[in-house]
């Protein structure tokens, strides 16, 4: 057989032709949720979904992370269900950081009584041991951080891993293994005094500005809003030390807070959160990390603060 030898002209005309077939573009975050099947998402359960109602009638849906924070959780549903937390207020706005609610009164002998039942002292449900063998599915295309090693989704919830800890004497790090929930926008925590003070949930915060990273492993987080965050964070920032309202008039009262669970069957919101362990969640976080279109360059990557998990409201039937 006659060897064929192509001339370098013959070899830039085939490159040029090749160059000129267009390439698969790669689909978008939001036509990854558009063919997302009914198995990639998964509801938010009635006892673990709480109804916050400002005094305007404005409400706020916050998801508990009772795997995570069982303790402090459990503080939380008591205080619910006791109606513990109606008549509190919003005392603390902070920009770029957090809003704060809970009983204003500053003297301990002012405040609402707990009820009974209520753990005074939670363990430190901070972090918790870093998964030997966590999905890759979660984490590929999330770009570590100087706050842990790898940062990562685990059953639904963004959560940092094996924090590096570099010492400013001999400029060592070490690898601690351990993994807690991050401070990402939207997530709510305990208020708490100085250590060993835990809190017991009846004050609670939620972030509203950049990621304090910071807080992490130092505080617990009990869950996150998924929805009407723009409640609170519209909200006039205090003009007191962290963001605490000097005038009491400037407090924003709150109605009430609610199980879902304590609703009528027909009167429960619905929401649903894409599950973070399928292949549609690994193609999520590869479209946010890829952005094209607009895009010139991009990223590569996507901070675990910026994936941006999908939480809708449920079809009703």
């Amino acid at each position: 057989m006659k060897k064929v030898v192509l001339a370098p002209l013959a070899l830039l005309a085939i490159a040029a032709a090749q160059a000129q077939e267009p390439a698969a573009t790669p689909p978008t975050p939001a036509e990854v949720i558009e063919a997302a099947s009914a198995e990639d998402w998964r509801p938010i359960a009635p006892e673990t979904l709480l109804v916050m109602t400002l005094g305007d009638g404005a409400q706020v849906f916050l998801e508990l992370a009772s795997d995570f924070a069982p303790v402090h959780v459990e503080n939380i549903r008591k205080l619910a269900r006791a109606h513990w937390y109606d008549g509190i207020s919003v005392n603390r706005v902070q920009d770029n950081y957090v809003v704060q609610w809970g009983d204003p009164a500053e003297e301990e002998a002012d405040r609402k009584p707990l009820p009974e039942g209520i753990v005074a002292q939670p363990p430190a449900e901070y972090s918790f041991a870093f998964p030997q063998n966590p999905s890759l599915s979660v984490r590929q295309g999330i770009s570590p951080t100087s706050y842990a090693a790898a940062d990562l989704y685990i059953d639904g919830w963004p959560v940092g891993g094996g924090a590096l800890r570099i010492s400013d004497r001999d400029v060592g790090v070490a690898i601690e293994p351990t993994a807690s929930l991050v401070h990402c926008y939207g997530m709510v925590g305990v208020g708490r005094g100085d250590n060993p003070d835990t809190g017991t949930g009846a004050e609670l915060y939620t972030v509203i500005g950049h990621a304090p990273r910071h807080l992490d492993r130092n505080i617990a987080l009990v869950g996150r809003i998924v929805e009407g965050i723009e409640h609170l964070s519209s909200l006039p920032r205090g003009t007191g030390p962290l963001g605490f309202y000097e005038d009491p008039a400037q407090r924003v009262p709150i109605e009430s807070v609610r199980l879902a669970s304590e609703l009528p069957e027909g009167e429960r919101p619905q929401f649903e959160v894409m599950r973070t362990d399928t292949e549609t969640f690994r193609r999520y976080v590869m479209a946010r990390a890829n952005r094209t279109g607009w895009f010139v360059r991009p990223a590569g990557a996507v901070d675990v603060c910026n994936v941006n998990l999908p939480i809708r409201r449920a079809a009703v039937d």
